[in-house]
């Protein structure tokens, strides 16, 4: 592959002791940090329902980071469609691209960020189908180009503003079926490796066999994100691969009660069931010393025939997290 170019997904996580304000202002630290290291955008997720993720509306989380920031690409990562209005959907976006032309991704999932229950709520319609999902997404982008196509209910209503530079389009998938969506679509395709560290590359595969061209993207378009932690401190390595293997196990459980300390976590014992989910845990991050990450990221580029990288870097400490991007950006 060529040079592997990096951008960072951030989820806005609460620290120990911190609170949902420090985290979202970390946000806008680290976005800066980002465009300052040349980092090619910064995508925010919509979650529900948890209480250690302060990052539910990237739709409102975009603006300000994008406002503390010159030319970094801001996005999300991303807009859980079915949960929205699709019309209102298109106007937050429509004004967004206004605001900051050039500057604006519109990464789009289907997944419920959160539980079913939290996703009826936020949209009682919702049916979870695949079907309702593609017109979703067609709908959206006929809303923010203007399309007034015959017979289609843009002939009676617009979104606007209708920007003059569309923001960019992709599709997320963990699981592959969105790829087919992204691919009919002409839309890029983002794999979440943090999620599922398998048949990511097929997925990739699949996507650029069957893509295509369509006024907004006229080759097939790739990145993939993953969990990574960089230190020159193979302690510090340690203890955050330590810390985040028992976060993701708190997450599947449910996330109830107090985040405990590193120190009580090394001291836990853990069920064969939870072992063998580590196990399997493993391959949704990478965590090393410098050379070590220059390898995992040449062979996710060369996995994924992919030049960019996704990185989300969730640490109890700003000044690991500042370090960990910095170091990353210096392997590439």
């Amino acid at each position: 592959m060529s040079k592997i170019n990096l951008s960072v997904l951030d989820q806005s996580q609460i620290r120990r002791g911190s609170n949902a304000a420090e985290a979202l202002l970390e946000s806008g630290k680290l976005a800066q940090l980002a465009e300052q290291l040349d980092y090619v955008r910064f995508w925010v997720s919509e979650h529900h329902n948890f209480k250690l993720v302060a990052g539910t509306a990237p739709e409102v989380l975009i603006p300000y980071l994008a406002s503390l920031t010159k030319k970094l690409r801001i996005g999300s990562g991303g807009i859980m469609l079915p949960n929205h209005s699709t019309l209102k959907m298109a106007e937050n976006f429509g004004i967004l691209s206004t605001l900051f032309p050039g500057r604006i991704d519109l990464g789009i999932g289907r997944a419920p960020g959160g539980d079913r229950l939290s996703a009826y709520l936020l949209n009682p319609s919702n049916t979870f189908s695949e079907a309702d999902f593609l017109q979703q997404l067609k709908d959206i982008q006929a809303f923010l180009s203007g399309s007034q196509e015959d017979g289609s209910v843009m002939e009676k209503v617009q979104a606007y503003p209708q920007p003059e530079i569309l923001p960019e389009y992709w599709l997320l998938t963990s699981s592959g079926g969105s790829a087919q969506f992204a691919a009919h679509l002409g839309m890029g395709l983002s794999f979440a490796h943090f999620i599922n560290p398998n048949g990511g590359d097929e997925t990739a595969e699949f996507y650029r066999h069957n893509f295509k061209p369509s006024e907004y993207l006229t080759e097939p378009k790739v990145n993939v994100g993953i969990f990574g932690f960089c230190s020159e401190d193979e302690e510090k390595v340690r203890d955050w691969i330590t810390d985040f293997q028992f976060r993701m196990l708190f997450i599947e459980m449910g996330g109830q009660g107090e985040f405990p300390s590193l120190e009580q976590i090394k001291k836990m014992s853990f069920t064969l069931q939870q072992q063998a989910r580590m196990v399997y845990n493993k391959g949704r991050f990478i965590a090393g010393t410098p050379d070590q990450m220059k390898a995992e990221l040449n062979k996710l580029s060369e996995k994924y025939e992919t030049d960019e990288i996704m990185i989300a870097t969730p640490a109890e400490s700003w000044e690991d997290r500042k370090k960990s991007y910095e170091l990353f950006k210096s392997v590439v």
